[in-house]
């Protein structure tokens, strides 16, 4: 979540100084995994608001009418959605075992919360490689901001320390909001400690975040030049251990249905079919980023067709995919009784219909494949429609969230700045 495509508006201006220097306790070139895990409280997406969200999330231009149907089916989920989630606040995810937690996804893949622990105290997090900041819900919070939530104590952590004039005040392009204190715990992830990483203490929070009741915190997973604390830039987890790392990594196999994880410090090749083709990534604002220009439908064999040439950035902790325009509208003419319906601000079609795969350059070094059945995101109230889990936009950037990594296994190299990317096994 960041401050051009995420939004952010950030409280108060201080002049930066030199940032902390947080310590690990390196196990040597070692590796850890995060998996994930299936939920079965799923009952139900809500298209609209997810998409509505990736345009606010990344600030990109609004369809018309898209906000108020958002609006409407947030309504008419509001009351089940909230009995699925404090069915699932009530459930414990706790680590298998040593180097292994579980990431669980929240309502059918809509994000993907993994519990770490902060001054031996286990929160789950939504992991987000288009962010930079660690912050939790906390006991500093109004009581009507927590119901449901896990809460980080810091009076009851013994390795807590208060940075001293450091704070984070953010506000998101989807008007959702956090703020609060900066402190420095002992954070564990999968087996891996850093000693003195920094953490935001939540003391006020909007309502977008406190209906979200199974997620309690973010977990940053972009560049450092990203994190948001004033006056002084932290690093993230990954980069305060990358270096400990048997190499300076992560991997993403998100799958649809399927047990998944997120693996730091090596590659499982068993994850992925043939060899990672690796792409370089543009990390001037901080993000993972890349070129994309060309596009088929239907036929890996078919030559690329060529659209003007845009940046895309990929983000675990976007649910929908949103493309190119063209390609959007291209491969939707494809599919037999598929309608862009204003009520519902995106493309529906009817749910027995057979997706045709897509096809899309990433850097024009290779073509991800984009499984027609991941394209496939929500049954709409009647089951007779469905929702398109990709979207077009007019922006030159495109945002290729959890609906691209259902297909496609990704590595994120942040020892050369590059994504490693093949097709899942």
């Amino acid at each position: 979540m960041t401050l051009s495509l995420l939004t952010i508006t950030l409280l108060g201006l201080l002049a930066p100084l030199v940032p902390a220097a947080p310590s690990a306790n390196r196990i040597q070139k070692r590796t850890f995994k995060v998996d994930r895990l299936i939920n079965d409280n799923f009952q139900g997406h809500n298209g609209p608001r997810q998409l509505l969200k990736a345009y606010r999330k990344h600030s990109l231009p609004i369809p018309d009418g898209l906000e108020d149907a958002a609006e409407r089916e947030t309504q008419r989920r509001r009351s089940a959605k909230r009995e699925i989630m404090l069915k699932s606040a009530n459930s414990n995810v706790k680590a298998a075992n040593v180097g292994v937690v579980a990431a669980t996804p929240e309502l059918g893949d809509v994000e993907y919360l993994s519990p770490i622990s902060i001054g031996g105290q286990t929160i789950n997090v939504d992991f987000d490689s288009g962010s930079a900041d660690l912050w939790v819900f906390s006991t500093e919070l109004p009581k009507g901001s927590t119901a449901g939530h896990q809460l980080f104590n810091q009076t009851k952590s013994k390795t807590f320390k208060p940075v001293p004039d450091q704070f984070f005040a953010i506000k998101y392009g989807d008007g959702s909001t956090a703020s609060g204190s900066i402190g420095t715990d002992r954070v564990e992830v999968g087996g891996v400690t850093v000693t003195h990483q920094a953490v935001g203490v939540a003391t006020s929070v909007s309502p977008e975040f406190v209906a979200d009741i199974p997620n309690n915190g973010l977990f940053g997973l972009a560049f450092s030049k990203l994190n948001q604390v004033k006056p002084t830039k932290q690093n993230t987890f990954f980069d305060n251990v990358m270096s400990s790392l048997a190499e300076p990594l992560w991997t993403a196999d998100l799958r649809k249905g399927s047990v998944g994880a997120y693996e730091f410090g090596r590659i499982d090749s068993t994850k992925h079919t043939g060899h990672l083709t690796w792409i370089p990534s543009d990390t001037e604002e901080g993000f993972w980023k890349f070129s994309t220009s060309g596009y088929s439908v239907g036929n890996e064999t078919s030559e690329l067709i060529k659209v003007a040439e845009g940046h895309t950035i990929a983000d675990t902790g976007t649910t929908l995919m949103l493309v190119n325009q063209e390609v959007s509208d291209k491969y939707y003419s494809q599919v037999p009784g598929s309608k862009f319906m204003a009520h519902l601000g995106g493309v529906t079609f009817p749910c027995d219909t057979k997706l045709p795969d897509l096809f899309l350059d990433v850097g024009g070094v290779y073509t991800a494949k984009i499984k027609g059945a991941d394209i496939n995101f929500a049954k709409l109230k009647g089951g007779a429609l469905c929702y398109g889990g990709i979207q077009g936009t007019t922006s030159t950037t495109q945002i290729w969230g959890d609906v691209f990594f259902r297909s496609q296994f990704v590595a994120f190299h942040g020892g050369n700045h590059s994504l490693g990317m093949a097709p899942h096994s």
